[in-house]
């Protein structure tokens, strides 16, 4: 009996999808829920399963083409009469070297990764949840790889390199059988390119990035904290903060809580417009930048004000996670009406973050230097960290953009107020 294998139904928000690559080919034995194909969105990457055991018996989908939800993929043939004794050919093949045979969950772009590099997850450490494999750790075990093979390959050029050396001298004692040394030949390839497709992400960035320029009045505004009374209290109870939490205790949380006290007070920073008409949305829903592989993707902190500062640090957490690893869900994307992205984890000391449409309003933080200031009349170090928030002008004025920011420099430089709600 045929089994249909179909592209899963995709969000509203979402039209098609990317097939990134096949993990079995025809004539292949499959068995229930294993993975069979991987479709890029330009959010997430989905894992199409097998719906049932049996044989892949036709392909209709290749590599790169683009599908839509409900679309037909391949066909099965169903074989529950034969699975437990099927040929010890089709078990072999079953185990591809994805898995070398053994059971070790992947996410899509770990064994994309795997695929492509032929690789055996079962000698790659794992640091992820419960040991798990992240893109993270493929990564670092191929750089590793690749560092092996170019110390291999200067030890075999630094032996070919001295014994043409001692050649040359010994020719050179010889003057009447020398003969003159050729100049090497110079590489013709010396300005290479490389041609590669756009990735779904990375064309949505793209387009989001362009429409945010050209349809919004963006400004930023400007302002500098001094951070010591936050790292103060943070080098007082991150050890206890950590012991009872299982979580680290980072400055994420201090700007989330920071941020949501200021929208609060301006209600505009948090609104969005849809064409004529201005939404005053009464929740905080704070997507927070996420730097990937992939590229950039902005997970959701939905009823941030509902949640305490192990709350935001563990979803905080979880995001980075799920991100590295490309198992990040649509509810976790979808929504948001403020961000905020943190360049300083780069070095960046100032920077104009672009708006993440239909948001009005995005924070960005910067490294932490020590700098001098004066403080009651005199010059003293502290840890200074600028803040810039870009808005758009349409919706938000800037004596309201000002005051935003400088309401999250009081929260953070007195963090009594975020503790107290005062």
């Amino acid at each position: 009996m045929s089994i249909e294998v179909l592209v899963p139904n995709l969000p509203e928000s979402v039209a098609d999808a990317t097939l990134i690559s096949w993990h079995k080919q025809a004539g292949d034995y499959v068995n229930k829920n294993e993975s069979l194909v991987d479709l890029e969105t330009d959010k997430v990457t989905l894992e199409v399963t097998a719906p049932e055991s049996g044989i892949l018996s036709q392909i209709l989908k290749d590599n790169g083409a683009i599908v839509t939800g409900g679309e037909l993929l391949a066909l099965l043939e169903s074989q529950p009469d034969q699975e437990q004794s099927k040929p010890d050919n089709l078990a072999t093949v079953a185990k591809t070297p994805v898995t070398n045979g053994e059971d070790i969950p992947l996410s899509p772009s770990v064994r994309r990764l795997i695929h492509e590099n032929i690789l055996d997850p079962s000698v790659i450490t794992g640091t992820g949840k419960s040991g798990r494999l992240t893109k993270t750790d493929v990564l670092e075990h191929l750089n590793k790889q690749t560092a092996d093979v170019k110390t291999e390959k200067a030890t075999v050029e630094t032996q070919k390199t001295t014994a043409e050396t001692q050649k040359i001298v010994h020719l050179q004692a010889k003057p009447e059988t020398a003969k003159p040394v050729e100049p090497a030949t110079i590489a013709s390839n010396l300005r290479p390119e490389q041609r590669v497709a756009m990735t779904r992400l990375r064309a949505k960035v793209a387009e989001r990035l362009l429409q945010a320029q050209q349809n919004a009045a963006m400004l930023s505004t400007f302002n500098e904290v001094n951070m010591q009374n936050v790292i103060d209290l943070r080098n007082q109870y991150k050890a206890r903060f950590e012991q009872k939490h299982a979580v680290k205790l980072g400055f994420m949380s201090f700007f989330v809580k920071a941020s949501i006290e200021a929208l609060k007070h301006f209600p505009a920073v948090n609104a969005s417009i849809d064409g004529n008409d201005i939404i005053y949305h009464g929740y905080y829903d704070l997507g927070i930048a996420v730097s990937t592989p992939r590229g950039l993707i902005v997970p959701v902190l939905h009823d941030a004000d509902q949640l305490d500062f192990a709350g935001i640090e563990k979803s905080i957490a979880d995001f980075g996670e799920k991100a590295r690893a490309g198992t990040l869900t649509y509810d976790e994307l979808k929504g948001g009406t403020f961000t905020i992205t943190n360049g300083g984890v780069f070095g960046s000391m100032l920077s104009t973050p672009i708006l993440n449409p239909p948001q009005c309003a995005i924070l960005g933080m910067h490294a932490i230097k020590e700098r001098p200031v004066v403080e009651n009349g005199q010059i003293v170090i502290r840890p200074i960290m600028y803040l810039a928030l870009s808005y758009d002008h349409r919706l938000v004025d800037g004596r309201e953009a000002v005051q935003f920011l400088v309401t999250i420099k009081e929260c953070l430089e007195a963090p009594a107020h975020l503790l107290l709600n005062i």
